[in-house]
């Protein structure tokens, strides 16, 4: 009888855990964070030029991509004149962009003062306010965007979080589809170096 009742309580205490893990995309981040941690989730920092199946995502010319952020300042994240662009597409209800942010937020900590480098946190349900008051809650300072024009196939195609990395000459320098560490060293690297360039 002892044995049945143990049995019933961990089979219910597993299942509520269970139930929390599937819909709370805040338990669902903090995993993915713990994944993080030891290194199974590393950026693809491959340069878009070295790989020829990225090459076909990065188009000749530089299209104009409009973004705004809550003041309805635009930024026209393809265009910015000798500057690397750090650009992130994310929303507020995807547990695996929660769990990106803490790393991406360090990775800005770095870079905020460097005139060289802009970041573009943009929420893809374009509701500034719900994503502002998210990077509020969680003590993020990342500068949150909305679109405000259309945003090209190659840049976002369909899965987030995607990140892009564009070099100063507004060209996809890299592409990373899904959840990654970016406060691992290789991502300062690669970036320091596109700003060398």
């Amino acid at each position: 009888m002892k044995k049945v009742k143990i049995s019933t309580i961990l089979t219910v205490v597993l299942g509520a855990f269970v139930v929390v893990l599937l819909f709370s995309p805040d338990t669902k981040a903090w995993v993915s964070r713990g994944l993080m941690k030891i290194g199974l989730f590393k950026p693809d920092l491959e340069r878009v030029a070295e790989n020829p199946e990225k090459a076909s995502a990065s188009v000749a010319g530089k299209p104009s991509v409009f973004f705004s952020d809550g003041e309805g300042n635009r930024i026209d994240a393809a265009n910015q004149e000798g500057k690397v662009v750090f650009v992130n597409f994310w929303a507020t209800w995807c547990p695996p962009c929660i769990a990106e942010m803490p790393s991406i937020d360090k990775l800005y900590q770095q870079f905020k003062d460097n005139e060289q480098i802009v970041f573009v946190m943009v929420d893809v349900d374009n509701q500034y306010e719900k994503s502002k008051q998210f990077m509020d809650s969680k003590k993020l300072s990342l500068p949150v965007h909305v679109p405000s024009g259309d945003i090209p196939d190659h840049w976002l195609g369909g899965a987030i979080p995607t990140t892009l990395i564009l070099d100063k000459q507004g060209q996809i320098a890299t592409k990373h589809e899904g959840m990654a560490d970016y406060s691992r060293p290789e991502v300062a690297d690669f970036i320091n170096k596109l700003i060398a360039e």
